[in-house]
């Protein structure tokens, strides 16, 4: 069992709609981060941005990004999370993916749908959470507006020890960004890491990151600068989660309910 883990957070642009850049891009940044990280968390659709145009953009989990993603985790011996345009029985869902070096995957599809940005119209939403093992830690995926519904984040007696979310946040939110990821991490005792894109998309959205990863405590172990575009590893540790549970165990105390 491994009890540390390194994880590192991409606040990357996104070229607007234009998936072979995004990939040549974001294969320099793996070949720079192989043998650095265990795991690398993109952004939310870090293919496209988020865009509405499903119909146009959308794959499925062996269309041509997951497939070169899969190729790259192995190629470079790291695991890879964000999220995609997914297409499946002529449906479209915003999906999250998990790919590790050994070929485990896992998918989980936004079961918040963005409805400011009409986001339920082009898309359709998950009604199942997605929480798996990987390397002794117990990680949960999630997608950007998720983050503001603390009833599906919940961690129930201790089912997760890492909680995942990619993200395109626009920036005249980041108080309400950075404010919940903290609040999701004190309240659920376990690390929480949030990723955002930075730069401006089509629609003239602006995005300044603010990526963090949260501790238990509710410190934040990360900084970037605003607007930067940059890569930032963190080691976490599995045994200071366990040990702050344990002498602290207010998950023992929490309310029983069912979703």
């Amino acid at each position: 069992m491994k009890t540390a883990l390194r994880v590192s957070l991409a606040q990357i642009d996104i070229e607007w709609e234009n998936k072979q850049e995004n990939l040549r891009k974001l294969e320099i940044k793996l070949q720079e981060l192989s043998g650095k990280t265990d795991l690398v968390v993109l952004p939310e659709m870090f293919s496209t941005g988020f865009t509405m145009q499903s119909h146009l953009f959308a794959e499925t989990t062996n269309g041509e990004t997951m497939t070169t993603l899969r190729q790259w985790s192995k190629k470079y011996n790291l695991a890879l999370t964000g999220s995609f345009i997914c297409s499946e029985k002529e449906e479209f869902f915003n999906r999250a993916f998990f790919l590790s070096p050994n070929g485990e995957e896992h998918f989980y599809d936004k079961r918040h749908l963005f409805r400011m940005g009409n986001e339920p119209k082009h898309f359709t939403a998950g009604d199942q959470r997605c929480i798996f093992s990987w390397q002794g830690w117990k990680i949960c995926l999630m997608i950007c507006y998720d983050l503001r519904f603390p009833v599906w984040c919940r961690n129930i007696i201790n089912e997760y020890d890492l909680l995942l979310f990619v993200a395109n946040w626009p920036a005249p939110r980041n108080k309400v960004w950075d404010t919940l990821l903290c609040a999701r991490a004190i309240e659920n005792q376990s690390y929480v890491c949030g990723v955002n894109r930075v730069g401006n998309d089509a629609m003239g959205i602006h995005y300044s990151g603010n990526s963090a990863l949260y501790n238990m405590k509710g410190e934040n172990l990360v900084n970037f600068i605003k607007d930067e575009e940059g890569i930032r590893t963190v080691n976490l540790d599995l045994d200071s989660l366990r040990s702050f549970r344990t002498k602290f165990p207010a998950w023992r105390d929490a309310d029983s309910f069912s979703l």
